[in-house]
């Protein structure tokens, strides 16, 4: 079975992770594509095959020797992600609409993959500055890691052009229902 894909791309720190959490708890016919990964994990938190496929750059390589990805990219040096065949199938199978949170470069990408059978939505932060308010807010960079984020977010913001819609999240609130809004209209064509 093949279902509708709907695809949330923004910088990091952006809340493109929260909006698909809120998505996700509140539409049923939903499935998260959880995208596999070499970087580390961050702290004891995040699961294996639930946040991420934790892949070693061995395994990572060899999946993409194998055409397993529908799209794949190095987003920071060293550090590969990507989107496997059998997610989409196992989200698809199972009746649902599949929902991802990934990069700019690979929302681009899904979305040219994908065509008309996925909607995808751009989340702009207001400012450098309050992204920078945001990721420092996580706890979880060092001053190099932001400021590779900060580097790399100014570049994404320049291909928001590329998506079908941008949300701008300045009202977490109004973002929600924007997104659910989005999804509703998506879903019914």
């Amino acid at each position: 079975m093949a279902g509708k894909a709907i695809i949330f791309s923004a910088p990091s720190g952006s809340g493109k992770t929260t909006i698909v959490k809120h998505l996700l708890e509140n539409n049923n016919d939903l499935g998260f594509s959880i995208s596999a990964s070499t970087r580390d994990r961050r702290g004891r938190s995040e699961q294996n095959g639930k946040d991420y496929y934790f892949l070693s750059p061995v395994e990572f390589k060899s999946k993409i020797d194998k055409s397993e990805f529908i799209e794949w990219e190095e987003v920071y040096e060293g550090n590969f992600y990507g989107t496997l065949k059998s997610e989409i199938e196992r989200i698809w199978d199972a009746g649902k609409n599949v929902v991802f949170d990934v990069d700019v470069k690979g929302g681009i990408n899904l979305k040219k993959y994908f065509g008309d059978k996925a909607l995808a939505i751009f989340v702009k932060v207001p400012s450098l500055e309050i992204l920078t308010e945001r990721l420092n807010d996580r706890g979880t960079e060092s001053q190099e890691s932001l400021s590779r984020r900060l580097f790399k977010a100014e570049f994404e913001m320049s291909f928001q052009d590329k998506f079908d819609v941008v949300l701008l999240n300045e009202n977490l609130q109004k973002s929600l229902e924007e997104a659910q809004r989005l999804y509703d209209q998506f879903n019914k064509t």
